[in-house]
């Protein structure tokens, strides 16, 4: 059997990620190929570090972009602050927690759970609770945005609660980083980690991550070394540091870094706040157009995601006939439900470059075609 080039077709993207990539990202990753150890390679990593701080609105040295997807990011932050014995409170509405706990247990921690229901934030008083009721906890984590819901937490008080009772904080911004407000020094975040597919619309790939000093002297002071080589930040660190001389680490995917440089420019282009108001903006005209449907949304109004919308599915209707109708008749992808949500939700994204007038109104268009001949 011989076999051609791949060629997939052009969709639009409007599920939980990976978002649509501009025509200056793509172009941006087909330059050519460098040494990452090359001089030039190098300041563009030092661009991307400033990038990153004004993306996630901190002035942290410990910020750069892991070299793997945010499930990486995420073990990142666990394998560097969580050691044998750690108590450590997660608190999970969806399924991303679930994934926090595992990463605190893989580790030797002992995960104290404090749940919510799916599509609820997470409720600060019974995070309180378990903080007054486990004095030797010494981290709290939880997920801001979560993707598999649609709903988002008050990370500010969230943090604040963690610090009154003197323990750090590692928050997941998966699907939140660039596309709702996020002030990681503002809100004293201590560790917090994204994804590149999602609002800042690279390939995916990449997980930018942020520590700050109180995180970083945890590392320090370890009584353990990391279980990962491949995440120790004390390693890391030597290949992403501000030093003249990079310390070789790994072969960073260079053409994968060079899209979410060009990513994260544009958002510096466009203004962090305006990308905020933007999303915001057209998760609104997604709301008009899903009202005429009779579709509705799972997350009460004060707690939704604009870039991640979780709504019911009309009674009768069935869900995988529907995302396969839009995808094969109109190349329109939206997301399934996850867990117990899976067959009564469906996720639409509007993330990134995807955020805008003309796919919030080609989905609508879309959905009331399909949604009509399923009568």
């Amino acid at each position: 059997m011989t076999i051609s080039s791949f060629k997939p077709p052009r969709r639009t993207l409007m599920g939980p990620g990976p978002s649509d990539v501009s025509q200056r990202v793509s172009e941006a990753m087909a330059r050519p190929t460098i040494g990452h150890l090359d001089p030039y390679f190098i300041g563009m990593m030092d661009e991307i570090k400033s990038l990153l701080q004004y993306a996630f609105q901190t002035e942290n040295e410990l910020t750069f972009a892991v070299s793997a997807p945010g499930s990486a990011g995420m073990e990142c932050c666990f394998a560097n602050l969580v050691e044998p014995g750690d108590t450590v409170i997660v608190c999970q509405n969806g399924v991303f927690g679930s994934r926090m706990k595992e990463n605190v247990e893989r580790f030797g921690g002992l995960a104290i759970m404090v749940q919510d229901d799916w599509g609820r934030a997470v409720d600060e008083s019974k995070l309180e609770a378990a903080l007054k009721a486990n004095p030797e906890a010494v981290l709290v984590a939880f997920v801001h945005a979560e993707t598999s819901t649609g709903v988002q937490s008050d990370a500010e008080k969230l943090v604040r609660l963690a610090h009154d009772h003197n323990c750090l904080t590692i928050v997941d911004a998966v699907t939140s980083l660039a596309g709702t407000p996020i002030y990681v020094d503002e809100w004293g975040i201590d560790a917090i980690y994204s994804g590149s597919q999602k609002c800042l619309s690279a390939p995916p790939g990449l997980s930018p991550v942020s520590f700050n000093d109180r995180a970083a002297e945890k590392i320090k002071q370890r009584k353990t070394r990391v279980k990962s080589w491949f995440l120790d930040l004390n390693l890391i660190m030597g290949y992403w540091g501000d030093n003249a001389k990079r310390t070789y680490h790994h072969t960073a995917p260079v053409n994968s870094l060079y899209a979410l440089h060009e990513a994260l420019v544009m958002v510096q282009e466009e203004g962090l706040e305006n990308c905020w108001i933007r999303h915001e903006n057209n998760h609104l005209r997604l709301k008009e157009g899903l009202s005429s449907l009779g579709i509705t949304f799972i997350v009460d109004e004060q707690h939704r995601l604009p870039q991640l919308n979780a709504v019911t599915i009309p009674e009768g209707v069935s869900d995988s006939l529907v995302r396969g109708q839009l995808l094969n008749q109109f190349n329109l992808e939206i997301g399934a439900g996850l867990g117990h949500l899976a067959g009564k939700v469906w996720r639409i994204g509007l993330m990134g470059h995807a955020s805008n007038a003309k796919n919030v109104d080609y989905c609508i268009n879309a959905l009331a075609s399909v949604l009509k001949k399923a009568a």
